[in-house]
């Protein structure tokens, strides 16, 4: 089963389906348990997007989020390179944020308050990441980079 779930986030049309969800205003749809990023390309400059899963949402203007195929999926090498994003989350207009990549000691204690809440989420899930980052995901010294998305202050 962790194969398969692997193979279908490799499936383009699969991982970009609810992007065109969240452009067409339904965002809500995924309720607080997914947001959309926008990103801008490191090397073409263009805006891009990705639909992740909310791993911890610590404060009103904090969303934690993780890059499944680690340091080398292409919004997180993005961010790396320019932090400045847009969050879509639920039903909320779209926010400017800063993106910035938690150190280890928060990026497992992200994921250890995620497993304790979602402990059914997390048994389906820890396989499909083993294979995507080709190494045992654990909650502690976890290898799954986590990514802190801070929404600018409201003037």
């Amino acid at each position: 089963m962790a194969a398969g779930g692997a193979r279908l986030l490799r499936c383009r049309r699969f991982v970009r389906a609810p992007i065109w969800i969240y452009r067409a205003g339904a965002g809500a749809l995924f309720g607080s348990r997914m947001l959309m990023l926008e990103h801008i390309g490191r090397a073409s400059g263009a805006r891009r997007h990705v639909v992740l899963e909310v791993i911890d949402h610590p404060a009103p203007d904090t969303y934690v989020v993780a890059s499944g195929f680690g340091g080398r999926a292409q919004w997180f090498r993005n961010i790396v390179v320019n932090p400045r994003v847009r969050v879509y989350a639920g039903s909320h207009r779209p926010a400017a944020a800063t993106a910035r990549v938690l150190d280890q000691p928060d990026a497992d204690r992200a994921l250890g308050a995620y497993i304790g809440r979602h402990p059914r989420a997390w048994a389906r899930l820890r396989g499909v990441l083993d294979q995507t980052l080709g190494t045992e995901v654990t909650a502690t010294n976890t290898p799954l980079p986590m990514v802190a998305l801070r929404l600018d202050a409201r003037s």
